[in-house]
């Protein structure tokens, strides 16, 4: 009981020593704002409204452009900042995911291996971040990923949305194009926290 108290009290100072200013910048609004629309977007995609989801998404995209475009020009980049832009990243594409592999039954396998590999991510990172106070930055790889997966995906949406289409073999052959680079970049980020980690453990002995 006691040890729990003195927890909150820790975690109520360390609170009071937060600038208020640092966490609401622009950076940090909009990125709070774009892990919000994962919510709009969600409910468009899963009632087949995939224009207005589009749109949603391309509004999403451009916060996450002008977060990091605003961090650099007004100087407001945080700690804060570095941990939230990741997360909002990571909790987009599997909030893609699943409602994708629950509207198109065919991709659902797909699906599921890249939601275990954003979340074994996830987990990465937040024990580097717990054992280091550090965040891996993006790499070339992995935007390229990234930008292959939403190529895919807008894709296949709109052959369903526009001319109703379903073709399988495209979409079976985008998905494991898109699986490939995703794991690429999976093994590339990994060998880089294996690589950080060894530094730091090496500088602590």
């Amino acid at each position: 009981m006691i040890n729990f108290k003195k927890n909150i009290l820790e975690i109520k100072k360390k609170l009071l020593e937060l600038n208020i200013k640092k966490i609401f910048n622009v950076p940090n609004v909009l990125t709070f704002v774009r892990i919000i629309l994962i919510i709009p977007f969600s409910i468009n995609l899963l009632e087949e409204k995939y224009i207005k989801a589009c749109e949603i998404l391309i509004f999403s995209g451009v916060t996450d452009f002008l977060d990091g475009l605003f961090a650099r020009i007004l100087n407001q980049k945080t700690k804060l900042g570095e941990i939230l832009d990741p997360i909002a990243d990571k909790l987009t594409l599997i909030a893609i995911m699943i409602c994708l592999s629950i509207k198109f039954k065919n991709i659902i396998y797909f699906m599921i291996i890249l939601i275990i590999k954003e979340l074994c991510m996830l987990l990465a990172g937040a024990v580097m971040l717990k054992k280091t106070k550090k965040t891996i930055k993006a790499k070339w790889y992995g935007k390229l990923a990234t930008v292959f997966f939403y190529f895919s995906i807008a894709l296949i949406v709109s052959f369903k949305a526009l001319w109703d289409i379903e073709n399988e073999f495209l979409t079976n052959i985008l998905m494991f194009l898109t699986s490939l680079l995703m794991f690429y970049a999976m093994i590339k980020y990994f060998l880089e926290f294996l690589s950080i980690m060894h530094r730091r453990k090496s500088r602590n002995n």
